[in-house]
């Protein structure tokens, strides 16, 4: 009877797991370009004095010497003036799906981009506000159907805080046709290479994969979710790491440790298809905006949190000007220039952009190298692991703590000889070695 029983709840348990790998699986792959690539968010109206295209086209060989593959522009489209926030608005307030923001330039000057963009090798997509439109969007008077209304018939916003948008109503099928067909219209009049998506667990997953299947009968291409639930994998190729990023701000105000790390990539490792990327990021247009910049919430541990992101599985995000150490909240609705400078990041990023652009253990999804972790003496300071794939190798070694600490590592995964990342000397590693690391220090090693 017991055995019985157990083996009654091992089908049960299977499927479960069955059930669960199909609810999640996706019908789609990323593009075969998208799996050694670093994502760049740019934010066009500050990224340089001029705030438009030109300004921005004027970068483009920075960003090629710094290696990075796809370029997210955040909206490009017109915002909306009724209800507006602040001088120039939200980004997130469209106006008009199918135009471009005139501050920016023109729906010319877009293409023309996207083709010098093309041409240096590096991919292109924008962020797409599918969840909401601005108040004085054509849709409001001509399908008021479109939106999503109270009792008394009005049309609301999301939430009460997003007072400058109006909610969009998915219910209504002309409205998917509608929305689907703005998004088409992208890649079909500019060629961009996919989307980022606001909000994008706020809109019905059966939604994304019919727009999905319609963007891949044009061209294969790259979708980002804003969202983190593994459902979204259906339709994405790539979802936020929110846990990993709120996780890393903890560790350091010390109310979690190099422990609650691990269990955030176990998290993934468990709830995730193989095939689906997280996003890994030390800030965003958001976070930079509301939360602070890396160094205000990050302080000392900013450098070894952003080498951090390019070691574990996923795709790790530059956010505009990290690169040149920005060190200021960029205002959200007003003109607020990055101010470009030389800074160690640039350094650091691009050799950083190079070893995952160069290195198959650091390749993103089921490509990459899975991570081992090593046993180590100090374990709530001290994250320690492997990345194999081929003959790639990369041993990474981190102190996430604001104390210098001794420490012994073991692990079989370990032995062997490596370049060290940054000085370059070789140095041959046994199952058990002795390590010293000071606060917010780091090792990498690479094969």
């Amino acid at each position: 009877m017991k055995k019985r029983m157990t083996f009654i709840l091992l089908l049960l348990f299977s499927f479960h797991l069955a059930s669960y790998s199909q609810s999640t699986k996706s019908k789609f792959s990323p593009p075969e370009w998208s799996y050694n690539k670093t994502i760049y968010e740019v934010n066009v109206r500050q990224y340089s004095k001029e705030g438009n295209f030109n300004g921005f086209e004027k970068h483009l060989p920075e960003l090629k010497d710094l290696g990075v593959g796809i370029l997210w522009f955040m909206p490009i489209n017109p915002i909306g003036i009724k209800n507006r926030k602040g001088t120039l608005g939200s980004y997130y307030s469209v106006k008009d799906y199918k135009a471009v923001n005139p501050e920016f330039g023109t729906i010319a000057e877009f293409k023309l981009l996207v083709k010098h963009i093309h041409r240096m090798g590096m991919y292109v997509i924008i962020d797409w506000v599918a969840n909401h439109t601005a108040w004085d969007n054509h849709w409001i008077t001509e399908h008021p159907d479109f939106y999503t209304t109270d009792s008394t018939g009005n049309i609301i916003s999301p939430n009460p805080d997003w007072t400058d948008v109006a909610d969009l109503n998915y219910d209504n099928p002309a409205l998917r046709d509608s929305m689907i067909e703005a998004l088409k219209f992208w890649v079909q009049e500019c060629d961009i290479d996919g989307y980022r998506c606001d909000v994008a667990g706020m809109i019905p997953i059966d939604f994304w994969v019919d727009a999905r299947t319609e963007l891949e009968k044009i061209k294969p291409v790259f979708m980002l979710a804003e969202w983190e639930t593994p459902e979204m994998s259906k339709a994405f190729d790539m979802t936020y790491d929110w846990k990993m990023y709120d996780t890393m701000n903890q560790v350091v105000k010390g109310t979690k440790n190099a422990t609650d790390l691990y269990n955030c990539i176990k998290n993934n490792e468990e709830n995730y298809p193989p095939n689906a990327f997280r996003m890994e990021f030390t800030t965003n247009h958001d976070k930079n905006s509301w939360d602070g910049t890396v160094f205000e919430r990050l302080g000392d541990a900013a450098e070894e949190f952003a080498v951090y992101t390019f070691m574990i599985p996923g795709m790790p995000l530059i956010y505009t000007g990290q690169e040149a150490g920005l060190n200021k909240r960029l205002e959200f609705f007003e003109k607020d220039p990055v101010t470009w400078k030389n800074h160690p990041f640039r350094k650091l990023y691009k050799s950083l952009v190079k070893l995952k652009k160069n290195n198959d253990a650091l390749l993103c999804g089921d490509r990459g190298g899975e991570l081992v972790p090593l046993i180590s003496s100090n374990d709530s300071s001290v994250f320690a692991f492997t990345r194999i794939m081929h003959k790639n190798k990369i041993f990474a070694v981190f102190n996430f703590s604001d104390t210098e600490v001794e420490f012994t590592l073991q692990g079989e995964s370990m032995i062997g000889s490596y370049r060290n990342f940054f000085s370059g000397q070789v140095e041959t590693m046994k199952r058990e070695e002795n390590f010293k690391l000071g606060p917010w220090r780091y090792k990498i090693f690479t094969r």
